[in-house]
């Protein structure tokens, strides 16, 4: 499948993940699921202590709210011999960038338990799994010296935050697996090791073994949403949408209903083009959080692709203007942009904003280039589609197919039907099983053959009805064999050739037996000659 990097980006920073409201289901439970807000108001009822400071600046850790992890972490009251409340010190400096002082800490917790205590490694590995510190040097350090520890056997939850801290580094994926491997086979009932690792799988888009984990983890639980959300994903990536639908509404009733879920299920909406669906899911984030820069962008695309574009004019004008402001505008928004203003008759401004995208963007230049045409096919300026889909071609040397299909279509509508006739020809040696590309051969010569004399369209209007005949999903081809039919039985009967025209013609009836041009050359053909007038008599 050939995904557009934006869009992986997207739901990445979209995902969202948690798990049905169990009962007496803990707030360390919440948190891992990422039951946020109900993990939240668990704490805050609860009396106030050590622990629940913990888990809330845990929570807020996660929620990427640095500054208010920092105030509960700094809220644990500090033991020099109680190793929790010094880690909990150091996740306080984690958070506000202080990794110095975090060491510190950290080192005065080991020196506490006497290095002796395998969880308080364990509870020092996943402060800087849940962080966003980016050096892993120290970390790894802590690590391995909980693994000493062990004597041989692994603990789920410290090779858990094991692979999370390598996944911080682009060459760690290795290990990464390596750790979450353990996990399961240190635990083998352990949910959140299966779901990392088909994570880690969809990420290395190898996605048979991807879904293969996700099963084990909802075979396991099968309320653990976390894994209907990264399956659905997984489908998604394959480019099996209806899957991806299907798992995603799967995880829709198991998550946590919040603005956060909501967004979710609209961004997953829009890329599974259900555009309509996905403008009534944004609608209800911004009721409620109306500067959702997000929601704001996808409400903006869902407008064009809903054929609004009036609409997604101003929408996008107004993201705009939120999204400079905290420089927040990627390569796709200028492209949405740019196509909304040649859509909109301002075709030249609309080009240039595109054509400034792919110059700031050289490593999408071929799929912005093909946005860029698609924008003057939509707006019928096929000269220019013609031009940047030739350039397209040339940069990719020789382009993909769908490139060709692309600008065989757009020689057609500019009526310059043989250099049309010619590109689907090179289609259909590249690839003799694309049905629709007899009908576009067939059109093509059609259009050069006005009268249908020549007969140039007959041989691809006859195999068009020969392969789109046999396919097993024939139906989805009725409206072509239809056209098909009538083209043949057309160019017979202005032949002459009324006995070979009927079948063509009966068949498209059959096809359709409300079509009026199909009824009409039956009746014409059938109707009973008549009877040759009688000389009149002379008389005498």
């Amino acid at each position: 499948m050939n995904l557009k990097p934006w869009k992986l980006t997207l739901l990445a920073a979209l995902s969202v993940t948690g798990s049905a409201a169990l009962a007496q289901t803990s707030p360390q439970k919440a948190i891992e699921l990422e039951r946020y807000g109900e993990a939240r108001a668990a704490l805050l009822r609860a009396p106030q202590s050590n622990e629940t400071n913990f888990e809330l600046g845990r929570l807020y850790q996660m929620r990427n709210m640095p500054d208010s992890a920092a105030y509960y972490f700094n809220r644990v009251s500090l033991n020099q011999k109680d190793a929790m409340t010094l880690v909990a010190a150091g996740r306080a400096s984690l958070a506000q960038g202080k990794t110095a002082e975090a060491e510190i800490q950290f080192d005065n917790a080991v020196k506490a338990s006497k290095g002796k205590d395998q969880k308080v490694y364990t509870m020092i590995a996943q402060a800087y799994a849940e962080s966003d510190v980016k050096d892993t040097g120290k970390a790894l350090q802590y690590v391995s010296a909980g693994e000493k520890l062990n004597k041989g056997k692994d603990d789920a939850a410290l090779m858990i935050a094991r692979g999370d801290i390598y996944l911080k580094s682009e060459t760690g994926g290795g290990e990464a697996m390596n750790s979450y491997e353990r996990a399961t086979l240190a635990d083998p009932n352990n949910v959140q090791a299966y779901v990392r690792k088909g994570q880690l799988n969809m990420r290395a888009r190898t996605y048979n073994e991807a879904k293969t984990n996700f099963d084990k983890a909802i075979s396991i639980d099968p309320n653990y949403a976390p894994a209907y959300n990264s399956l659905a994903e997984t489908y998604y990536f394959a480019g099996r949408y209806d899957d991806a639908l299907a798992q995603f509404q799967k995880y829709s009733s198991l998550a946590e209903k919040s603005s956060t879920t909501d967004a979710k299920s609209a961004s997953f909406l829009y890329l599974t083009k259900k555009y309509p669906e996905a403008l009534a899911e944004v609608d209800k984030v911004l009721a409620k959080d109306p500067n959702n820069l997000t929601m704001l962008r996808l409400r903006a695309y869902s407008l064009y692709e809903t054929g609004q574009n009036d609409e997604a004019l101003a929408a996008m004008q107004k993201y705009l203007g939120v999204a400079q402001a905290s420089n927040k505008v990627i390569t796709e928004d200028n492209v949405y942009y740019g196509k909304m203003l040649i859509k909109g008759g301002k075709t030249s401004e609309g080009a240039a904003i595109i054509k400034k995208a792919i110059d700031a963007d050289p490593k999408k230049a071929a799929e912005l280039q093909n946005e860029l045409a698609q924008a003057y096919l939509a707006a019928k300026d096929y000269p220019n589609a013609i031009a940047t889909l030739k350039a397209r071609m040339v940069a990719n040397k020789g382009g993909e197919l769908t490139d060709k299909v692309y600008l065989g279509r757009a020689y057609e509508m500019n009526g310059q039907y043989a250099q049309a006739d010619s590109l689907y020809g090179v289609v259909l040696t590249e690839r003799p099983n694309y049905i629709p590309g007899y009908q576009m051969r067939a059109r093509a010569n059609a259009n050069q053959d006005k009268d249908s004399k020549q007969g140039l369209a007959k041989p691809y209007y006859e195999q068009y009805i020969k392969v789109a005949g046999a396919a097993e999903d024939a139906s989805k081809y009725k409206s072509g064999l239809i056209e098909a039919n009538k083209y043949l039985g057309y160019y017979y009967y202005q032949k002459g050739d009324k006995t070979t025209a009927l079948p063509y013609w009966q068949q498209a009836l059959a096809l359709d037996p409300n079509d009026q041009q199909a009824k009409t050359a039956v009746a014409e053909i059938t109707k009973p000659a008549k009877a040759p007038a009688k000389a009149p008599v002379k008389r005498k």
